[in-house]
C-alpha cells in the first residue's frame, strides 16, 4: 500500500504582498483547492491589499477583501516546495534545494482596475500552467 504523496507547497514573493502575491495566492487557492499548500508574502509589506487588486479579483468571481500583506519570513521559505518571486530582486532570500521560479509581471502598484485586469489575467493563466507541472490541474 502506497503512502499518499505529500501536498505540494507554492510561496508567492513580492515586495509589498498587496498586488502580484495576493492575485496568485488567490487564484492557486480557489483553482487548486485542498490539493496545494498556499502561502504568500512581502519583503516589506503595505498595510493593505491594493483596492484595483480587489476590485479585479471579485471581477473574477474571487474575494480577497479580507487578505492582509503579511511580512517574508525565512520559515515561510523553508516550508514551502516552490517559492515564486515577482519583482523582489535581491531582497528574496534563497535557500538551497528549493525550487524558484521568477514571473516577470507588471506592478499594479498606483494602477487603476482597468490596468490591474492584465495582469490578473496572466496571473491566471501561470497558475493554471503551475498547476499542471505540479500535476494536480485546476478544478474550475
Amino acid at each position: 500500500m502506497s503512502t499518499p504523496a505529500a501536498v505540494p507547497s507554492v510561496l508567492f514573493i513580492c515586495v509589498h504582498n498587496a498586488g502580484r502575491s495576493q492575485m496568485a495566492a488567490a487564484f492557486l487557492t480557489h483553482l487548486g483547492g485542498e490539493r496545494v499548500e498556499v502561502r504568500s508574502a512581502g519583503s516589506a509589506p503595505a498595510d493593505t491589499v491594493n483596492p484595483a487588486v480587489v476590485e479585479a479579483m471579485k471581477e473574477a468571481g474571487i474575494d480577497i477583501s479580507t487578505e492582509v500583506p503579511k511580512v517574508l519570513t525565512t520559515e515561510a521559505v523553508q516550508a514551502s516546495d516552490v517559492v515564486i518571486t515577482m519583482g523582489c530582486g535581491d531582497t528574496c532570500p534563497y535557500l538551497p534545494g528549493k525550487r524558484y521560479l521568477d514571473w516577470k509581471l507588471d506592478d499594479p502598484a498606483g494602477q487603476g482596475v482597468d490596468a490591474v485586469r492584465p495582469i490578473r489575467d496572466q496571473i491566471e493563466q501561470r497558475i493554471r500552467h503551475l498547476l499542471t507541472e505540479l500535476g494536480i490541474g485546476a478544478t474550475a
